[in-house]
């Protein structure tokens, strides 16, 4: 019954995803921004709404168990860019395989690629610092809110970059009619938004309820909570992302698919973490350290491929084996 139920969310989550990417171009292409701006921010932001809400809800709203309360919340907060940064990207190569073949190349826009990894590096870097910081002192919060700032600067920095990338060429263009449209509906920005909003709450709602069925699974599974929320939970959380980003890449849209992934990563490399440091002990248990440095080698590794001047499909399979490394590890 269990397993019968997630399959009935993951079929709601893919249904949705196609609804959001469908309406986020249309939103793009009104606006007339780049496509590097609708997929590392109106994306990015939008889908990771699920996996946002995992641990705030556990922190906030939680639970009487204070201790199991952080152990979800930090596992969610870390949990997250560890599969972006690894099993997210590397199911890009495999979406393209066919096509492409394992030395052929993604063609994401460079520069707006380098600034969400640099972003992300220096964030998740000083949240990496804090773990070795006492609880509750003055450096912690002044980091928590040093992560907060470097998101604003992201925002203003990319919204900068769209108008020169618009004149390059690398302006939004949806692909297809509105599915509303297709009802008879007029392609109005009104209509845009309403059918962004639906695909937003079905990810949503298709998310939470895959949630529910991982947190029933891994019961049966007997994992422990932090566990539960660094490995488990994500899948769930994260499957927007990873949907979004195989149908842009399988149409050639690499600078959306990848920008859906890394804008993803700022965001949850930022705010999240400055939650988590100022909210948690936030404390470098062998699992959570663990996974900060596999996802720092895994962004790593896509920083160096993209400075050589090129990014061919294999070269994302090392994050996917990262990934598997940090499994067998955990689970060990």
């Amino acid at each position: 019954m269990i397993f019968a139920e997630l399959f009935l969310f993951l079929i709601v989550i893919l249904i949705a995803a196609e609804v959001f990417t469908n309406a986020l171009e249309h939103l793009g292409e009104k606006l007339g921004i780049s496509e590097g701006v609708t997929g590392s921010l109106f994306a990015a932001v939008g889908t990771a709404l699920p996996e946002t809400s995992v641990p705030l809800l556990a922190l906030m709203a939680g639970t009487s168990n204070t201790h199991l309360n952080e152990e979800i919340g930090v596992g969610a907060i870390l949990g997250a860019p560890l599969m972006l940064s690894t099993l997210s990207l590397s199911l890009l190569s495999f979406a393209v395989l066919k096509n492409r073949k394992s030395t052929g190349h993604f063609h994401p826009e460079k520069t707006g690629l380098k600034r969400d990894l640099d972003f992300f590096l220096v964030a998740f870097g000083f949240a990496t610092l804090a773990l070795f910081l006492p609880h509750g002192g003055v450096l912690r919060y002044a980091i928590g809110f040093s992560m907060v700032t470097i998101y604003f600067v992201y925002i203003m920095l990319t919204l900068r970059a769209s108008k020169a990338l618009v004149a390059d060429g690398h302006a939004t263009e949806a692909d297809s009619p509105m599915f509303l449209c297709r009802l008879g509906l007029p392609n109005y920005m009104a209509v845009v938004v309403v059918q962004l909003v639906l695909g937003l709450l079905l990810l949503i709602y298709g998310a939470k309820g895959f949630i529910s069925g991982i947190e029933g699974a891994s019961e049966l599974l007997g994992i422990t909570p932090l566990l539960l929320s660094l490995l488990v939970i994500p899948i769930a959380t994260e499957l927007p992302e990873k949907v979004n980003s195989i149908l842009w890449v399988r149409k050639g849209k690499d600078t959306l698919a990848f920008g859906n992934i890394t804008g993803a990563l700022v965001f949850q490399g930022t705010l999240l973490p400055a939650i988590g440091i100022m909210l948690t002990p936030w404390v470098p248990q062998k699992e959570v350290f663990a996974g900060v440095v596999v996802t720092l080698l895994g962004i790593l590794w896509l920083r160096w491929m993209i400075s050589r001047g090129q990014l061919r499909v294999w070269h994302v399979w090392v994050n996917g084996l990262m990934y598997v490394g940090y499994l067998v590890f955990a689970l060990s």
